[in-house]
């Protein structure tokens, strides 16, 4: 395509899938470990923002190229939509029959964690910029010959 550019990595850089999923490998540790150290609205409302950050992290593996700010919008939307979905009952029920179900789709609607929800998303949209300014930063551009 012309006007596009290649870019070749960084000297020991990490691929945007494998950084991705080594994210998300992270994040659920990090959120294990929040767990096993806190309790009460800590825990829970840390919980909520790594899960949010979780799902940022899967979009940045499915769509590498993604932006970080439709990274972390989708992966806010997809959280509130989940926390919406509370609302019906069916997640609760669910949740009843599988641990599994518990920990993705969670039981029961707390407005309260909307907002926790969009601070993991800004956390994710952060970092994510961040990673890929520091990326473009440290890799040479090479433009096409035309």
């Amino acid at each position: 395509m012309s006007g596009t550019r290649d870019r070749a990595p960084a000297a020991g850089a990490m691929p945007t899938r494998t950084a991705a999923a080594l994210g998300a490998v992270m994040t659920v540790g990090a959120g294990l470990g929040l767990r096993a150290v806190a309790q009460g609205d800590a825990a829970k409302y840390g919980g909520d923002a790594l899960y949010t950050v979780l799902l940022l992290t899967l979009v940045v593996a499915a769509a590498p190229r993604v932006s970080p700010l439709r990274a972390a919008g989708v992966a806010l939307g997809a959280s509130w939509a989940v926390e919406f979905f509370q609302l019906t009952g069916v997640p609760a029920e669910l949740s009843r029959r599988s641990a599994v179900a518990r920990l993705v789709l969670g039981s029961t609607f707390n407005a309260p964690d909307l907002f926790w929800y969009a601070v993991g998303a800004t956390a994710g949209w952060l970092v994510h910029t961040g990673l890929r300014r520091g990326f473009r930063a440290r890799s040479p551009v090479n433009p096409r010959p035309r």
